[in-house]
């Protein structure tokens, strides 16, 4: 019996799938990649903090494994990287009660359109 897991482990076939299906735009993804994370006005280390922390938000276990991987390698510390763990829970708990505004707006406006009665 195969395992049919949700999130297949990497490996060189599928990578070499992806990139046959698609090779300019592969290549184009890999350049624009390599450019995002080169050191800049930000420094490589603190754009794959960034990383982390947004794969922890997008919820993409790729990312998470593979930026958390590269902040390391970068001379993040395991405190730096919970730290922007961290930063994306609030954000993702910030937006949900940030958009509870939604919500409330749409209760209120029920209630006004509501007819009497």
């Amino acid at each position: 019996m195969h395992d049919h897991s949700l999130y297949p482990d990497t490996s060189k076939e599928l990578a070499q799938k992806r990139r046959e299906l698609a090779p300019e735009t592969y290549g184009a993804f890999r350049t624009f990649s390599q450019r995002v994370f080169a050191d800049g006005a930000l420094p490589s280390k603190t754009k794959q903090l960034i990383a982390v922390a947004v794969a922890h938000a997008t919820q993409c276990p790729y990312c998470i494994r593979g930026h958390t991987e590269l902040a390391l390698q970068t001379g993040a510390t395991e405190q730096e990287i919970m730290e922007a763990i961290w930063v994306a829970s609030e954000m993702r708990a910030g937006a949900a009660y940030a958009h509870a505004a939604l919500a409330i707006d749409t209760m209120n406006r029920f209630k006004e359109e509501k007819p009497a009665g």
